[in-house]
């Protein structure tokens, strides 16, 4: 099986514009999480991590939406700090989101056009025509895990020999569609986000996107690679997630094992941690069962908020450069733990020699993904 390279990436988010700047925000410790007071959005103040509402590429024409431009703004970038080609017919372009246009039925009469703007197909063909790719695009959309399934998409591609490179990229917007839904459940914290502590109360919602570049070509490659990953469901419940923890833990072991890793090789771990009651127990538990509970663990949604069908790229590439720098983020917001198996929080900036990282997600309708990077 040919080798898995990450060659470039970036991290578009309202900390910052470019992958640099915002693992130095992280250092410091900046959240992007404010108190917005937006009635387009919500009748009562609410916590995220916003962008403000300028555009982020030139559209004169306004052929783009917002969702549209964080991808190509985020795709754009990664590409230039990279040698592959978008219209090379080895390269692949994989989306990634969760909701994508959804906000077109808040501002747009429903209608054959509508309906067919909001797909998603539709929003990549467009991405894919921006930048010359001449492959159809694949597209990912599979609740919360749907960047690291994406990140495992594109991996298998490759390995497969179909393609040499793929340009992977998620993005999500919040709305008053996707604000609502999760308020509808009484899953949004009055404030920050705590993720794993005591005292959570709910998820903070945010925007962003990220690209990750893959290739089989070891050129220009970050020293990082894709050493392998898995997905499962519980089947258990369309929103709650699985009490036992067995089948998050059933895609971290599969995962192990697709690397040729032992749970002993893990150096840290990037965890969902979406701050709800359910999802961390669950999540403790999944890696308690595989036996990873001393391993350092951060979740990054004090910093970003969920930011759906970007989340699991945009930790994965700070897990990526956590490796490269070898220093690990804390976890913002997590004082005292929270959960029936406790875990090896970080608290901390870490510093340490890390060359293996497992990176997890669950989400809705029981999923379940976990993907392992190691430094070369």
């Amino acid at each position: 099986m040919s080798g898995v390279f990450i060659v470039s990436d970036n991290i578009l988010s309202p900390i910052g514009l470019t992958t640099s700047k915002n693992f130095g925000q992280l250092k410091k410790s900046v959240s992007g999480i404010q108190k917005h007071h937006d009635t387009a959005l919500s009748d009562q103040p609410f916590y995220a991590a916003l962008f403000d509402q300028s555009g982020f590429i030139k559209d004169s024409d306004h052929k783009y939406t917002r969702f549209e431009q964080l991808l190509m703004a985020s795709i754009s970038d990664a590409l230039q700090n990279s040698s592959v080609d978008a219209g090379d017919k080895k390269t692949v372009l994989i989306i990634s989101s969760t909701k994508g246009n959804i906000s077109l039925l808040e501002t747009e009469s429903y209608n054959p056009t509508i309906q067919k703007r909001i797909s998603l197909p539709a929003s990549a063909k467009l991405v894919a025509e921006y930048f010359g790719f001449i492959n159809q695009p694949v597209v990912v959309s599979n609740a919360c895990i749907s960047g690291i399934m994406a990140i495992l998409t594109g991996m298998r591609l490759i390995q497969s020999g179909q393609y040499e490179n793929a340009v992977i990229a998620g993005a999500d917007v919040i709305s008053k569609f996707v604000l609502s839904g999760f308020q509808s459940f009484q899953a949004i914290s009055p404030g920050p986000c705590k993720p794993f502590d005591v005292n959570r109360d709910g998820i903070s919602l945010g925007e962003g996107a990220a690209t990750i570049i893959l290739s089989a070509n070891p050129k220009n490659a970050q020293g990082i690679k894709v050493m392998g990953g898995a997905v499962s469901n519980d089947a258990n419940h369309i929103s709650a997630p699985s009490r036992t923890g067995a089948e998050l833990c059933q895609a971290i072991t599969k995962t192990l094992d697709n690397a040729h890793l032992l749970a002993t090789d893990i150096d840290f771990i990037s965890a969902h941690g979406t701050a709800t009651i359910y999802n961390d127990e669950m999540e403790a538990t999944a890696i308690t069962l595989a036996n990873l509970q001393t391993v350092p663990v951060n979740s990054l949604k004090g910093y970003y908020g969920h930011t759906l069908g970007a989340a699991g790229l945009i930790e994965s590439i700070v897990s990526i450069h956590s490796l490269k720098e070898n220093l690990v983020i804390p976890t913002l917001g997590f004082n005292e733990t929270g959960t029936t198996n406790p875990l090896n929080i970080c608290t901390d900036l870490l510093s340490g020699n890390f060359t293996n990282c497992l990176k997890t997600a669950s989400g809705f309708g029981g999923c379940n993904a976990a993907v392992v990077f190691s430094k070369q």
